[in-house]
């Protein structure tokens, strides 16, 4: 899932394993330079360390080891580090075993870990962004780029984010940027402006713009620094010069109408672009035209977020018919816009044709019955491997579930699938929970809140989702559900609690106003549920 979720959900707890702590790394230095003084195999048959010798490896030893499983956690922050834990370990044993056999020095030069026999891996990453966002001026930002200016580094991937760069800042970066554009890949040039006057925010932008024109890089975000389009020109340089980009970040950048209209002209080539971020502008209708010219032109598109961005009817229509050129795409985030029913239809052509889709969230888009119906059907002719489908908060009713169950049930790699804030009730998610029966072992999350869910159709679900191996939560919360059926689910997760979120909002009399006006109540749940008993799910319908 993305860091830029728009409801955030609860999650279950999780205990990070890296890195370790100070305390870790003191007492593993300790054992290391026991086994180096202390009488084993390998020092009675290659000769035992002094204290000071052994205690200068084994601290050599262990600051190698954490630098080598660091970088390697840096690669994937979102695991518990349990890798970067186990590879530590390895380094640790590995480097150890070459101080023993190479055994105590023999004269007054002591061998230590920094001959060129066991070189420490180079740093690649130069980050500034960890701790309290701040403003940095000219003295600190002298003091903080250093290691950027030390001849022979290796850093291909510098992030400035979360420290606001004033003009004086900018002009000690500049020459710094301008020698390291020859080996950049990646620059994170993300929230670096922040409560900058915009006359010098401007400048610093236009500063940074030219020091990395002509870099070849694969990455480049520009992230929450409401650019606008006086931003978005000032980085005009920087764009221009751009051919090789794999990924563009422009999040929360207060992309415009007009700014939308100048990223599409100050971007030349797109023919490599895989990832293409938009979440969180003003965009709207026409803006959307300009970055459907965009993803027009990324044949490579593989992960494609334009969420929140006030685009409605036309703007999605046009999205849409860009998309079809994109059939390598993996994620698709279009959520919280104003598409509607036609936009959701125009949608669903282009879902037919992308067959490696992965994870899809079209939550919050006006799309009802119509769309929804349209856009699973899609689904369930394509996109073999799906494995997020979020549809939360479409106006989706009981008529559409039937199709719904179908595409699911067609999915046997589903790990999570939320339909909240919908209108499912008893009779749709009966439906569907009969879908998730058979197969769907790596399930793991459902969200089925606000949907005039019952007694009846809380029990079924939860009956189901309980059995699943990789289950992890189950949110059925602001339902209707009656207090005997909230005893009766509570019940079904006694062995594991935490799998069912929070049912603080449940609202056990929240339809009897309804009930007496249909007739119908929560002695109807059973009779609701033995309608339902057989129902089979048709994925020819």
């Amino acid at each position: 899932m993305d860091a830029t979720m728009l409801n955030s959900q609860r999650r279950p707890f999780s205990i990070k394993l890296w890195p370790p702590s100070p305390n870790t790394r003191k007492m593993l230095v300790e054992r290391m330079t026991n086994n180096l003084t202390s009488k084993s195999i390998f020092t009675q048959r290659y000769g035992v360390l002094t204290q000071e010798e052994a205690e200068e490896n084994a601290r050599k030893i262990e600051d190698m080891a954490f630098s080598t499983a660091d970088q390697h956690y840096e690669k994937e922050p979102d695991g518990d580090g349990s890798s970067a834990v186990q590879l530590y370990a390895r380094e640790c044993s590995k480097l150890l075993l070459e101080v023993l056999k190479r055994g105590p020095s023999t004269n007054g030069d002591r061998e230590t870990l920094t001959s060129e026999e066991v070189a420490a891996p180079q740093e690649t990453f130069f980050d500034i962004s960890k701790g309290q966002r701040a403003f940095i001026e000219a003295e600190e930002a002298e003091e903080i780029l250093r290691p950027l200016k030390e001849p022979g580094n290796s850093y291909t991937k510098i992030c400035f984010s979360n420290r606001s760069f004033g003009l004086e800042a900018a002009k000690v970066a500049e020459p710094i940027l301008v020698s390291l554009k020859g080996q950049l890949k990646e620059v994170d040039l993300s929230d670096f402006i922040a409560g900058r006057p915009e006359a010098e925010a401007l400048e610093v932008m236009n500063i940074f713009s030219a020091a990395l024109e002509g870099s070849i890089l694969k990455s480049l975000n520009l992230s929450n620094n409401a650019l606008g389009e006086k931003g978005v020109r000032a980085f005009g340089a920087l764009l221009k010069s751009q051919s090789c980009l794999e990924e563009l970040y422009l999040m929360n950048d207060g992309i415009s109408e007009e700014a939308a209209r100048a990223v599409c002209e100050l971007i030349p080539s797109t023919e490599k672009l895989r990832v293409l971020k938009f979440h969180n502008n003003m965009t709207g209708d026409e803006g959307a035209l300009a970055i459907s010219e965009v993803v027009k032109r990324s044949h490579l598109l593989e992960d494609f977020q334009c969420s929140s961005t006030r685009i409605g009817s036309e703007g999605g229509i046009a999205l849409s018919e860009a998309l079809e050129n994109c059939t390598l795409l993996k994620r698709l985030d279009l959520r919280d816009n104003m598409f509607g029913v036609e936009a959701g239809v125009a949608l669903s052509k282009s879902l037919s044709k992308h067959a490696d889709l992965t994870e899809v969230y079209l939550s919050y888009l006006n799309l009802e019955d119509e769309g929804a119906i349209a856009i699973v059907n899609a689904l369930k002719e394509s996109a073999p491997s799906l494995e997020v489908l979020e549809l939360a908060g479409n106006d989706i009713t009981a008529e559409a579930a039937s199709v719904i169950s179908a595409c699911i049930s067609a999915k046997p790699h589903v790990t999570k699938l939320n339909l909240a804030e919908n209108e499912l009730k008893d009779e749709g998610t009966i439906q569907i929970s009969k879908a998730l029966e058979e197969g769907l072992d790596q399930l793991k999350e459902v969200d089925m809140s606000t949907n005039y869910i019952r007694r009846a159709g809380a029990r079924h679900l939860a009956q189901v989702v309980i059995k699943k191996p990789a289950f992890k939560l189950l949110n059925i919360n602001s339902n209707i559900i009656s207090d005997e059926g909230i005893d009766e689910v509570k019940a079904i997760f006694k062995k594991s609690p935490d799998m069912l979120g929070s049912l603080d909002e449940n609202d056990p009399e929240g339809g009897e106003e309804d009930d007496e006006e249909s007739g119908e109540g929560e002695g109807s749940d059973d009779e609701l549920e033995s309608k339902l008993k057989n129902l089979e799910v048709s994925q020819d319908e």
